[in-house]
């Protein structure tokens, strides 16, 4: 049984923060928990734009607090994203989330994310394989 609480994982490799600071994401269940998913509780700033693609992995996003868009750039379609909001990007949908005030969801990726993330727009996902 794995119990954990974001205030521990506060602070820790497992609190990972985007390098320009438009989003935080709390890493509460990673590969290393061999459970054959990954779980984080992501916050994204309020008038920030980020763009994400995820080759390699399929990931189900619940949002909890805050409101904004979501644009599906592979289908030119655009969602409007409030709270109990749930979207899956089983299709490896390069996407586009642009927050009107803060957001606050829960994100569940299989396979499992590693550890430290870095997005590359061409759908390299490095985090298949445990960092050295």
């Amino acid at each position: 049984m794995i119990v954990r609480t974001t205030e521990e994982i506060t602070g820790t490799e497992r609190d990972v923060v985007s390098e320009d600071g438009q989003w935080r994401s709390k890493r509460i269940i990673l590969a290393g928990d061999k459970v054959g998913f990954s779980f984080h509780e992501t916050t994204i700033e309020p008038g920030t734009v980020n763009e994400f693609h995820y080759a390699n992995h399929v990931e189900a996003v619940w949002l909890v607090e805050g409101t904004g868009k979501l644009q599906d750039l592979d289908n030119d379609v655009e969602y409007d994203l409030a709270p109990g909001t749930m979207y899956l990007l089983n299709g490896h949908e390069r996407h586009r989330v642009l927050p009107e005030t803060r957001m606050r969801m829960l994100c569940v990726f299989n396979p499992p994310v590693t550890g430290r993330e870095v997005h590359d727009e061409n759908g390299v996902y490095p985090l298949i394989v445990e960092p050295a």
